[in-house]
């Protein structure tokens, strides 16, 4: 994919962290060469999380976050620090950014065990050392100079070497089909769907689907039964917008194998087996349950929203339970699920792969199951079975 089109979930997502004032804003815009994050001597200048999607060579395509001091004070600052630590989240490189002529304080130590703890590889970069004599320096640590530029290509190159690029062995459709195949894909066109466009999941597996020299056949539900019968050929696999499984799993002969786009970016995203487990607790699903309905990303919510509309009439008609429905979206995600019986999450597209897997585990953590919208829909409308046949392994757990 070219830097343009690479989606925020498949870049290396690099964090800048430290104490107000010690430059952090400053240095973020050195390594870029770019006016990214507001520049001042005024302490706290960073109120909100920056991110800026660029080309960090050699790592290839990056998003850089800017975020505030973790050395806030009051009760804004105290909500700044907290959303601070949920970028950590989804950090796959820290750069840590201390005051030379200060050294590391009590809040930086804290940084760099909390890089530890959650497994962050980090880079210390010692500023404003064009202010002090170089000194003693903690180790993994360059001190560098962002108003006179000095070690900040010393820096990048020890930032891409701690960082760990993203992966493109992992697949979407790929290995499931064969050059020469057919795929039939179904996209909706209603009030919810983008203007102009398709959606993420959708774009990308039409382009993995090119890349292993299969052919892809793009239509509307309303459209379905035409396409099969004029294609000519039996499709290898019919991929299905999951909102529209019930209308199009009617259509779509036995013989042909059928899955959704948000079935297919679960596995993607590795917890489709968490998925397929926690969808059978639906089943089970009473009066007065909390359910979490969750989104990684902040599009507006629109008449028809799969999450907000869609999924409750669907858990409402399944269960016949009054349930306590909560949302979220974008980096909304609560740390704390206990209370919650069930956590119905999207594909994740827009997540990296860190913050998915963060997700999951404070599902984990607190014992709660968690699905995702795909395998839900595909449960009530008890054909997950048959939507788990690209993954035989999974199917014996609907037995």
């Amino acid at each position: 994919m070219s830097l343009n089109s690479t989606p925020s979930g498949e870049r290396v997502h690099i964090g800048f962290f430290g104490c107000r004032n010690a430059g952090k804003s400053s240095v973020l815009n050195a390594v870029t060469g770019q006016d990214i994050a507001l520049v001042s001597d005024v302490a706290g200048t960073t109120t909100d999380p920056v991110s800026k999607a660029m080309e960090l060579l050699p790592l290839g395509p990056v998003m850089m976050i800017d975020t505030p001091g973790i050395d806030d004070v009051g009760g804004l600052g105290e909500m700044r620090v907290a959303r601070t630590r949920r970028v950590l989240n989804k950090t796959d490189c820290a750069v840590l950014v201390a005051d030379i002529t200060k050294g590391l304080n009590k809040s930086d130590k804290e940084l760099i065990e909390l890089f530890k703890e959650k497994q962050i590889p980090y880079v210390i970069a010692m500023n404003k050392c064009d202010l002090a004599p170089e000194g003693a320096l903690p180790v993994n640590a360059i001190a560098v100079s962002a108003a006179e530029g000095t070690n900040i290509y010393e820096l990048k190159e020890r930032i891409a070497a701690a960082a760990k690029p993203v992966t493109n062995d992992k697949r979407l459709i790929g290995d499931l089909v064969s050059a020469g195949d057919l795929v039939v894909l179904v996209v909706p066109i209603d009030s919810a769907a983008p203007k102009g466009r398709l959606i993420l999941p959708q774009q990308m597996t039409i382009r993995d689907l090119l890349e292993s020299g299969a052919t892809a056949v793009v239509c509307r539900e309303s459209e379905l039964e035409g396409t099969l019968a004029a294609c000519g050929k039996k499709p290898a696999m019919v991929v299905t917008d999951s909102q529209a499984f019930a209308f199009v799993s009617k259509i779509v002969p036995q013989d042909i194998t059928l899955t959704s786009f948000s079935i297919l970016m679960a596995r993607y995203k590795g917890f489709l087996t968490g998925a397929v487990k926690g969808a059978s607790v639906i089943g089970q699903l009473k009066d007065g349950d909390r359910v979490l309905i969750s989104e990684g990303c902040t599009h507006h919510r629109q008449c028809g929203d799969i999450g907000t509309e869609k999924l409750p009439k669907m858990l409402k008609a399944k269960t016949g339970a009054e349930l306590r429905l909560e949302f979220s979206s974008g980096t909304g995600f609560p740390e704390d699920l206990s209370g919650f019986r069930l956590v119905i999450h999207c594909g994740g597209c827009m997540l990296n792969e860190r913050e998915m897997v963060y997700r999951m585990k404070c599902a984990e953590d607190a014992g709660v199951p968690m699905t995702n919208y795909g395998t839900a829909i595909s449960y009530v409308n008890g054909i997950l079975k048959r939507t788990l046949e690209p993954f035989p392994e999974l199917q014996r757990l609907c037995e």
